[in-house]
């Protein structure tokens, strides 16, 4: 099958991402604490042990028994395991993050505490204890995060505190990228009839931003069936994931449709009721292990071929990765953005510095990037719509470095 009815963008997006949910099944592999940034929890992160583990103080002070006055009887620094306190009238200088002496019934802080010449102490505790309660920031099995959160420094510092020094992640979905087109150029200006190829260089890039790594990048591919069902079966013998740039539609060089024929290739969308960029495609190739792998026909026009990635490729990504799909942030229109009648129109927009306004860029051709580089990602406008200027409407985030852009 090559002909199809334009998908709904937003239907488009919802099923590369089940398609990608359904392939990542149970998988996982246990990696080092320090290799963890940036990948996604396998399975929810539970304390190992009551956090804190033990009573702790929260000052530099004094654990006192009793009232006052206390003689003191000892130190307590933090790493150490103290004797009890045992007596009325006995207190041990404590540190923070020392554990509190069975026994004790106050801290006194040693800004509230005094010291005679008899070497007694006294002072008044504060009304607000100063120590941590064993569980007081969860308990033992209790599930501090769950499975699907995306890891950063902070979930790799609770995941130390709790004590572990390995987690259970999702594997990394493996990309490799083709570029087809015999009229392309990869090196030097455009010039007698051929343009400079430019998604060879940028689709690594977005494709790493969305979590994947990339294999290869091989192109530009020749303009014949034989050579495209080469590099695919090729790309797919590595990759979970193959992306190609060009020949989604059905010209006299587009070879594409008949290699997924030739390949037993199962479409999960064959064009999207997009503008720009419909003639995209997500479809499912049996792999010789029984694993499904997948392949995203981008069109050719720079454009174009981006809004393809946002449209199916960063969902099914999300998918492969065990993420969550989120939802689309909602905005305020800075001007009047035109509709594209049936068609859900992605437009190039920045946003202000509150990031809460949304005003479409200029240089937005489907064969244009200039508008993409000065762009923080799309303002969405649904079919049989327009938005104006104040309307609140959706808006597709490009994965930007943040601060790497104004």
């Amino acid at each position: 099958m090559t002909e199809s009815t334009p998908v709904d963008w937003e239907l488009a997006r919802a099923l590369a991402f089940a398609a990608g949910q359904a392939a990542v099944g149970g998988s996982a592999e246990e990696i080092p604490l320090s290799e963890a940034d940036g990948r996604t929890l396998a399975e929810p992160l539970r304390a190992l042990t009551d956090l804190p583990a033990f009573p702790t103080s929260s000052i530099d002070g004094w654990a006192v028994r009793g009232p006052a006055p206390w003689r003191p009887v000892g130190r307590v620094l933090a790493g150490g395991a103290p004797p009890p306190l045992t007596t009325d009238g006995d207190t041990v200088e404590i540190a923070t993050g020392a554990m509190v002496p069975e026994g004790a019934t106050a801290l006194i802080r040693i800004e509230d505490s005094a010291t005679g010449p008899d070497g007694l102490v006294t002072g008044e505790p504060r009304a607000v204890p100063d120590w941590r309660l064993p569980g007081e920031e969860a308990h033992r099995g209790e599930e501090l995060l769950p499975a699907g959160t995306a890891i950063d420094p902070a979930v790799i510092g609770v995941a130390a505190t709790c004590g572990y020094e390995t987690l259970r992640v999702r594997p990394i979905p493996r990309a490799a990228l083709l570029v087809f087109g015999d009229e392309l150029l990869t090196a030097g200006p455009p010039g007698s009839g051929r343009v400079r190829d430019s998604l060879g260089p940028q689709v690594p890039s977005w494709l790493r931003r969305y979590g994947a790594g990339v294999d290869t990048v091989t192109g530009p591919v020749k303009d014949t069936l034989d050579a495209h069902l080469d590099a695919i079966r090729s790309a797919l013998d590595t990759a979970d994931l193959v992306c190609t740039t060009g020949g989604t539609m059905h010209g006299p060089v587009d070879h594409l449709h008949p290699a997924l024929a030739e390949l037993g290739a199962e479409y999960i969308v064959n064009t999207v009721a997009v503008r720009p960029g419909f003639p995209m495609l997500l479809a499912r190739v049996p792999g010789p292990d029984g694993r499904p792998r997948f392949l995203a026909g981008l069109p050719g026009n720079p454009q174009s071929a981006i809004i393809a990635l946002v449209t199916l490729v960063a969902p099914l990504l999300a998918g492969l990765r065990g993420r969550a799909l989120p939802p689309l942030p909602q905005v305020t229109a800075g001007t009047r953005i035109a509709g594209r009648g049936d068609f859900t129109h992605l437009a190039l927009a920045a946003l202000d510095v509150t990031g809460r306004t949304a005003t479409p860029v200029g240089h937005v051709g489907s064969a244009m990037l200039r508008g993409l580089a000065n762009a923080h990602g799309f303002a969405v406008v649904r079919p049989g719509t327009q938005a104006a200027a104040g309307d609140t409407i959706g808006f597709l985030p490009l994965p930007l470095t943040p601060g790497e852009r104004p």
